[in-house]
């Protein structure tokens, strides 16, 4: 029933299409944010912007992939998600400015220390894993990327990066 509603909107920006749809889904989606937790204004303010995706993203919409209420609640579940990483952002006047403060004495000895560790325990990897965790640690590679430049199967990678990991934290415990 509502396929015709979202065709409606993406051919022709049929407004009554597009109101049909918005009295009957706004509510809703306003009422599954509250339940996920949003407050009543983050809700309200959500639900908007998902009906407006609605309108500006109806050509998006393919029926073999989902329904209508699966496609709406799935763009408003992103919302949501997207809402929440913007509020744990700090905002600019929270962050410090100016030099970090030097480590003490004590704080950089420690370092130190643990970096010397960390080389040895490297140093005594197998070297296919040590090769591996330079490229992926030092090196910045994703394991896909890893396994395109190697020729190695994914999953070689990472069962290899795995080991060499485990075998790091046992030798820095």
């Amino acid at each position: 029933m509502w396929v015709t509603q979202i065709y409606a909107v993406r051919d022709t920006q049929d407004k009554e299409a597009f109101a049909e749809l918005f009295s009957h889904f706004a509510p809703r989606v306003k009422s599954f944010l509250m339940k996920s937790g949003a407050s009543h204004d983050v809700a309200e303010e959500c639900a908007q912007d998902v009906m407006a995706t609605l309108w500006r993203k109806a050509h998006m919409f393919d029926p073999a992939k989902a329904s209508v209420s699966t496609w709406i609640f799935t763009i408003a579940r992103n919302r949501r998600i997207d809402m929440l990483r913007k509020q744990r952002r700090p905002e600019p006047e929270d962050l410090p400015w100016g030099p970090e403060a030097e480590p003490d004495q004590a704080d950089a000895m420690a370092l130190q220390e643990e970096t010397d560790q960390l080389g040895q325990a490297l140093a005594q990897l197998p070297e296919k894993q040590r090769t591996l965790i330079e490229k992926a640690y030092f090196g910045d590679l994703s394991h896909s990327e890893i396994a395109a430049e190697t020729g190695l199967p994914l999953g070689t990678i990472k069962s290899r990066i795995r080991l060499a990991l485990e075998r790091l934290r046992h030798a820095m415990k």
